[in-house]
């Protein structure tokens, strides 16, 4: 892609490319004035993404290499890390690069040599700072699946625990438990109409509890 004529897919790239930049300053001075906006920061995103994409397809290797590092700072203000006013001058100071060398391209069909490698370590340093900021804030999602599963179950079954019976369910049970019991008048032993007075005159009547439903209501009073 040299010389006066250029191709048509270049000049496609120019005028596109050159629309979509406009467009980030535009939404960046919008974003200063709503800095709460996430729809901006997603449009942003997604202009500088397609600018990228393009640069790949072309075959324009520092082109590229500029938005894929603005577009990783970007990509973490879409996820939610916290704008500061470093990584917002940085952006722009990459905007401004990105349109001097569209600049040279436009008048000579082909990318000028450069380096942009301070440039796009300070991106990098803002995307990295900004990804650690997002997994301080969310710890679990972190996690691998089985371990997140398991905190959220540990946390289901502590807050279980702590939750009082619902009112009148342990008198409830109780009551259904005394009133299945067996009867003195149903022990063994007892000889045929023998009544419940004459089989006190021989020993002090029992009531006889299954030692696991008795374990059950000791769990539930405490």
């Amino acid at each position: 892609m040299s010389g006066p004529y250029m191709d048509e897919l270049l000049q496609e790239f120019l005028g596109e490319t050159g629309e979509h930049l406009d467009m980030v300053d535009r939404e960046l001075v919008r974003f200063e004035q709503e800095p709460n906006n996430g729809d901006i920061l997603r449009n942003i995103f997604r202009l500088v993404h397609t600018v990228k994409g393009t640069c790949g397809f072309i075959g324009l290797p520092r082109l590229e290499a500029l938005t894929h590092a603005a577009e990783s700072v970007i990509g973490q203000f879409r996820d939610g890390a916290s704008v500061s006013s470093s990584a917002v001058t940085a952006i722009l100071e990459t905007i401004d690069r990105i349109k001097e060398i569209m600049a040279e391209l436009a008048e000579k069909g082909q990318e000028p040599p450069g380096h942009d490698g301070q440039l796009i370590d300070e991106l990098r340093g803002l995307a990295e700072r900004a990804k650690q900021e997002l997994a301080r804030r969310q710890p679990q999602a972190s996690l691998d699946p089985v371990a997140a599963y398991l905190a959220r179950t540990a946390e289901t079954r502590s807050t279980e625990s702590v939750i009082p019976p619902a009112p009148g369910s342990i008198p409830d049970e109780m009551d259904l438990v005394f009133r299945t019991a067996p009867s003195p008048l149903d022990q063994p032993g007892m000889a045929h109409g023998e009544t419940t007075r004459d089989a006190k005159a021989t020993g002090p009547a029992t009531l006889r509890v299954n030692v696991d439903t008795l374990e059950h209501l000791m769990t539930m009073v405490s």
